[in-house]
């Protein structure tokens, strides 16, 4: 099953220029594009990832540490994805650029995902996914992760890691205005205000 290497299939889309579509056709790879910064991310599909030989080894590695957890296969799954995407935001919110953040992150975040899902479905003696309702160890996850091929997934995740920096940026300055140094006659007319209540 397995074809080639996710590494071959990025380097390939990478090389094979401005004809995203043909390179689509040709990898079973989809991208996201920054028309603004234009930078594009190139990612497998969740089903073209089960296709290369990187897959067996994420599963691999996903289903040792569903072993090690005490918790069911579900419960354990869920609690490795959204421990992932609680780091994954908060280092692209301390990130010093988001749009490189985002291109080297993004891939990976979306394929040990999908390793997660099947790993916890393989643990729990179930058919990997293929179509239907989204399996129960994503329940309680932001992204809808097999839509679209994981369009949906890449599309979504890619605008909250760049809004992450954006929106930490906007909460330290509000500290800051928070922390504003209050003037003597501020605190003397309602040091005033408050002794006439």
């Amino acid at each position: 099953m397995s074809t080639a290497s996710l590494a071959d299939l990025l380097a390939q889309a990478d090389a094979d220029g401005h004809d995203h579509s043909a390179t689509e056709k040709a990898t079973g790879l989809l991208h996201v594009h920054n028309h603004a910064t234009g930078s594009i991310v190139w990612f497998p599909t969740w089903r073209k990832f089960r296709e290369t030989t990187d897959w067996s080894e994420a599963v691999a590695g996903i289903t040792a540490e569903l072993d090690a957890a005490s918790a069911p296969a579900d419960q354990a799954g869920a609690a490795i994805v959204a421990a992932d995407l609680e780091s994954l935001l908060d280092q692209a919110a301390r990130s010093g650029n988001a749009n490189v953040f985002v291109q080297e992150n993004l891939t990976r975040h979306l394929t040990r995902t999908w390793a997660v899902g099947d790993a916890v479905a393989k643990a729990t003696n179930k058919d990997l996914f293929t179509s239907g309702p989204t399996p129960a160890v994503f329940a309680g996850y932001p992204y809808e992760v097999y839509a679209q091929d994981g369009g949906v997934f890449a599309t979504a995740l890619w605008n909250d890691l760049i809004d992450a920096r954006r929106n930490r940026a906007l909460a330290e300055e509000a500290a800051r205005k928070a922390l504003k140094p209050v003037s003597r006659k501020a605190m003397k007319n309602a040091a005033r205000k408050a002794a006439r209540r």
